[in-house]
């Protein structure tokens, strides 16, 4: 049985008791992992460097969510678009995802993250294919942190995917159009099962989404940092959490709902529970 990440301690430890005690960690949080490429440039590297030292920060970050009780973190990794670079830098990049998930899996096993993919990870490599379903297996059973990586995946391609799952049961006759809601159409999508990102994280100070989670970022909050992602660890996690937690997040209503209640029962709670289940 995996037992969970080793707890912060020091200073450290004393900075994630004071997020736990000053507000809300998010249950989910999503990151736009930019700027390896930059990065590198500026030091004069090759692209690569950067992407590499970016591993360091995806070991730091999924530490700290785990520490911090975090139900799922979601990092774009390599979106459909990324297969328009250069081939020699997808290659490497596809030799940079086959040697992490082989070096990281067992720190996953043993931390308790359990591992899960979205894209159309048909596109990878085979050897990336075998390796990720391998540490998805290895991973099923933890019950900690889940990690989504997004591997060759965009937005439009998750929905469009959805509709045309959609189309397929109507013609089926599983389905009548007066029948599908948001519920449905969520159902359809490769996140099924997952909430809504509470916090999108966009690192390199880029203020786009960049196709990603499209209809599952409806109404998460957004923290734009200017750090590149090989910069970015725990401090500017804590700190993108902290800003969450001076968010008032009112989904369409106005400030004064929030804290009215219906029948004992806070309203506002009653509907983040709809939305991101229980």
């Amino acid at each position: 049985m995996a037992k969970g990440p080793q707890q912060a301690t020091g200073q450290d430890g004393k900075l994630q008791e004071k997020l736990r005690s000053s507000g809300e960690i998010p249950r989910h949080i999503a990151i736009i992992m930019d700027g390896n490429g930059r990065w590198a440039q500026k030091r004069g590297l090759p692209r690569i460097s950067g992407h590499s030292e970016g591993v360091e920060s995806v070991r730091d970050i999924v530490e700290a969510c785990g520490q911090l009780d975090v139900d799922f973190l979601t990092l774009y990794a390599f979106s459909t678009e990324n297969w328009k670079r250069p081939k020699d830098e997808v290659s490497l990049l596809m030799r940079l995802l086959l040697k992490a998930l082989r070096d990281e899996t067992d720190r996953l096993y043993k931390n308790n993250v359990r591992l899960r993919a979205i894209g159309d990870i048909a596109a990878l490599p085979q050897e990336v294919q075998n390796e990720l379903l391998d540490g998805i297996q290895k991973t099923k059973d933890n019950t900690g942190l889940t990690l989504v990586l997004a591997l060759s995946y965009s937005g439009r391609w998750d929905i469009t995917g959805a509709v045309r799952k959609i189309a397929g049961e109507i013609e089926a006759k599983r389905l009548t159009a007066a029948e599908i809601t948001d519920t449905t159409v969520s159902s359809f999508l490769s996140t099924d099962g997952i909430p809504d990102p509470d916090l999108l994280v966009r690192t390199s100070g880029e203020f786009r989404i960049s196709n990603f989670l499209l209809w599952q970022l409806a109404y998460s909050e957004i923290h734009i940092t200017p750090k590149f992602w090989p910069d970015f660890r725990r401090p500017e996690l804590y700190a993108a959490i902290e800003d969450y937690q001076q968010r008032e997040r009112r989904f369409g209503m106005v400030s004064e709902q929030l804290g009215k209640k219906h029948g004992g029962d806070n309203y506002f709670h009653r509907l983040i529970k709809s939305v991101t289940g229980p």
